[in-house]
């Protein structure tokens, strides 16, 4: 029995992973909106009630393929790091906002997944938090073990701010300073902002090809940060 339990969890692994490269290749071909269960399994030559046994539904078909991308970009990520570990903190910066642009270049439609336009209808749940975390975690790893040079005090920090920051540092950062913190923050965010406006043609025209010009954000943001 064991033995026969084994080969069906095989099975089914592999037809979920099956089910999930076909939806990501209606991602490329039609766009998040359009993901439809019964497309997935017309091409996989399934009645479209067999798919509703590993996916209740195009929500969580589409959490699957968030939370997968979240993954592989972290993994990148982490990787990046890894094989910098030896280096000063700001080679290891450089390393991996190399290696989160290098992975959306390669899988833009995934980016344009998790850090695009949202899905009509369709709330992320708590459970893509964990995954989508990993590369801010990443560049928080980086600047926390960091000998920090001074950098100008900047603006005040004011409003809801100091508490948002604290609710951060408490969760994953606790040992930077909230100026710290909200840098870091900012960062992730330029490196984010900065590939989606690449990968969209949004700087075609003014710093197409943007290669030195990602990599001049990419040590501008060190600077602010104090790396």
């Amino acid at each position: 029995m064991p033995a026969i339990r084994t080969a069906r969890e095989r099975a089914r692994e592999e037809l979920t992973r099956e089910i999930k490269q076909e939806a990501r290749r209606q991602l490329a071909s039609a766009g998040a909106q359009q993901l439809s269960l019964r497309a997935v399994a017309r091409e996989l030559g399934m009645a479209s009630s067999a798919l509703y046994r590993y996916f209740a539904g195009r929500d969580e078909l589409l959490t699957a393929l968030i939370i997968d991308a979240y993954s592989e970009l972290g993994e990148a990520a982490e990787a990046a790091d890894a094989t910098a570990a030896d280096a000063s903190p700001r080679e290891r910066w450089r390393a991996v906002w190399q290696a989160a642009r290098d992975w959306a270049r390669a899988n833009p439609h995934e980016f344009a997944l998790i850090y695009g336009t949202p899905v009509p209808g369709y709330a992320a749940p708590r459970s893509t938090v964990t995954a989508a975390a990993r590369l801010p975690l990443v560049l928080l790893g980086i600047v926390g073990a960091a000998p920090l040079r001074p950098v100008p005090a900047g603006p005040a920090l004011q409003g809801a701010l100091p508490e948002q920051l604290a609710g951060l540092a408490a969760a994953f950062a606790p040992d930077l300073p909230p100026r710290t913190l909200a840098r870091a923050v900012s960062a992730w965010i330029q490196l984010i902002g900065l590939i989606g406006f690449e990968l969209h043609g949004h700087l075609v025209g003014s710093l197409d090809p943007a290669t030195d010009f990602f990599a001049w954000t990419t040590e501008e943001a060190a600077d602010a940060i104090g790396l």
